[in-house]
């Protein structure tokens, strides 16, 4: 099994074969296209929540205490001096 840098590696060699065998524009959308078939995947093994992912990009908390990191929005903690 590949780690995540192998995977960069490979990646990034083959944007790079893409580009000089084709042109830049083709080369970003085989990225674009590796993209969103591996969006799938996981959507497909169930390691992709989608309503997750669309309350993180809407920046909202509803239903939940606490914003989007975790603290209570206008709380700040006490300065240190």
């Amino acid at each position: 099994m590949m780690d995540q840098k192998q995977f960069l590696a490979a990646l990034g060699f083959a944007f790079t074969a893409a580009w000089i065998g084709f042109n830049f524009g083709s080369a970003v959308l085989c990225l674009v296209g590796a993209g969103l078939f591996y969006a799938a995947a996981s959507f497909a093994q169930g390691e992709l929540d989608l309503p997750e992912i669309q309350d993180r990009l809407r920046g909202g908390s509803q239903g939940r205490s606490g914003g989007a990191y975790g603290a209570q929005p206008g709380t700040h903690a006490p300065r240190v001096r």
